[in-house]
C-alpha cells in the first residue's frame, strides 16, 4: 500500500513537473490604435509567426486599441512586467533619452525612404539602444508615414499659420515648430483630435494620411497642405530584463519573427498613405493644397532654426547623420 502510495506521489510530480516545464511564455503585446491599421496589423502577423514556429513554447497575447495601456502609461507597465512589448510613437520616449527628438524635427527627411535608410543605418540602429539605461530597448522601427498639415483655412506659406491654433503630441520640439510660423500649438490626446476640430476649438493639426482618413479628420478640416514636413513612427520596444532573460534560442526565434512582423506593418503603412490620400481626394471633403517649390522653401526656411534649438540635447552629429540620409 505505502509502495503504491509512494508511486502515485511519484508519478504526480513527474505530472507537475512536466506542467510546469511546457507552460509557454507569454508575451503581452499591448498598443493603441485598431486591429486594421499597419501597427496592428503588424501585431497580429507577429501572434500569427510566434505560434507557427514556437508553438508551446511562446504566446503572444494581443491588446488593441488601449485596451490594456495607453502609450503614456505602457513603458511603466512595461518596466514592471505587466505587459512585454508595445509600439508608442516616438515622442513618447522624450523622458527617457532626448536623442529620440531627432524624428521631431522639422523638414529632417524629405520623404520616408530617407526616414527608413537613417533607421536601418549604424546611427538609427544604435538609437534603438538610446534607452537601455532606463530599462527598456528597442527591436524596430514602425512606419506610420509623412505628416501633412491640415486646416480651418488655406496653408501655403508660414504666414498663413499665425495665430491659428493646433494640437500637437506631447513634445517640445514640435511645440517649438509651431512656435517658430507664429502658431498656437496645443498639447492634447489623439482621441480628442476630432472633437477639437470639429467645434472649432483648434484650427488644425498635424498628421499622416492614413491617420487623417481613418480619424474623419478630413470631414472637418477644408484644408489639407502636403507638407511632409515630418515623420510619425513607432518604435518596437519590450524591457531590457524580459528581453535577456529569455533563451538564447527563443529570443531569436521571436526578432526574426517581429523583424518579419514590421516589414509587412511597413509595407501597409505605405500603401496606405497612397489609398488614404486619394479615398481623401475623391471625397471632395477636404481641398489639398500642393505646395510649389519656392512655397516649401520659405517653410524649411523658418522651422529649420528648431534644430539649433535642440542640437546640444540630441546631437550636432545625429542630425547631421539623419539629414545625409536624404542623398
Amino acid at each position: 500500500m505505502r509502495i503504491r502510495l509512494l508511486t502515485a506521489a511519484a508519478l504526480s510530480a513527474m505530472v507537475m513537473a512536466g506542467a510546469a516545464v511546457a507552460e509557454p511564455i507569454v508575451i503581452k503585446f499591448s498598443h493603441v490604435v485598431a486591429e486594421n491599421t499597419p501597427k496592428g496589423q503588424m501585431a497580429n502577423k507577429f501572434k500569427e509567426l510566434v505560434a507557427e514556429r514556437l508553438a508551446g513554447k511562446v504566446e503572444v497575447e494581443v491588446y488593441p486599441n488601449s485596451q490594456l495601456f495607453g502609450d503614456n502609461k505602457v513603458l511603466e507597465a512595461m518596466l514592471l512586467g505587466d505587459v512585454q512589448i508595445a509600439a508608442p510613437s516616438l515622442s513618447k520616449f522624450d523622458r527617457y533619452t532626448k536623442s529620440l527628438q531627432l524624428f521631431d524635427l522639422p523638414f529632417l527627411f524629405n520623404d520616408i525612404d530617407a526616414v527608413d535608410r537613417f533607421q536601418q543605418s549604424d546611427a538609427g540602429q544604435e538609437l534603438l539602444g538610446a534607452i537601455k539605461k532606463k530599462g527598456l530597448v528597442g527591436l524596430g522601427y514602425l512606419h506610420n508615414g509623412m505628416k501633412q498639415l491640415s486646416s480651418s483655412q488655406p496653408l501655403r506659406v508660414p504666414a498663413d499659420a499665425k495665430d491659428l491654433k493646433f494640437r500637437i503630441m506631447t513634445s517640445d520640439v514640435l511645440a517649438a515648430q509651431f512656435e517658430a510660423v507664429d502658431a498656437m500649438p496645443l498639447k492634447k490626446p489623439f482621441s480628442e483630435v476630432f472633437t477639437l476640430l470639429q467645434t472649432k476649438a483648434i484650427d488644425g493639426q498635424e498628421n499622416t494620411w492614413s491617420n487623417i482618413y481613418s480619424k474623419k479628420f478630413y470631414e472637418v478640416q477644408p484644408y489639407i497642405t502636403e507638407s511632409n514636413h515630418g515623420v510619425l513612427d513607432y518604435m518596437v520596444v519590450t524591457s531590457t530584463e524580459f528581453w535577456m532573460d529569455l533563451p538564447d534560442d527563443i529570443r531569436s526565434e521571436v526578432k526574426k519573427a517581429l523583424d518579419e512582423a514590421i516589414a509587412l506593418g511597413n509595407k501597409v503603412a505605405l500603401d496606405k498613405s497612397v489609398a488614404d490620400k486619394q479615398q481623401i481626394i475623391d471625397s471632395n471633403r477636404s481641398e489639398v493644397i500642393n505646395l510649389t517649390a519656392a512655397e516649401r522653401a520659405q517653410w524649411v526656411e523658418v522651422m529649420k532654426p528648431v534644430w539649433k534649438k535642440f542640437e546640444e540635447e540630441i546631437g550636432q552629429e545625429l542630425i547631421d547623420a539623419a539629414y545625409n540620409s536624404n542623398n
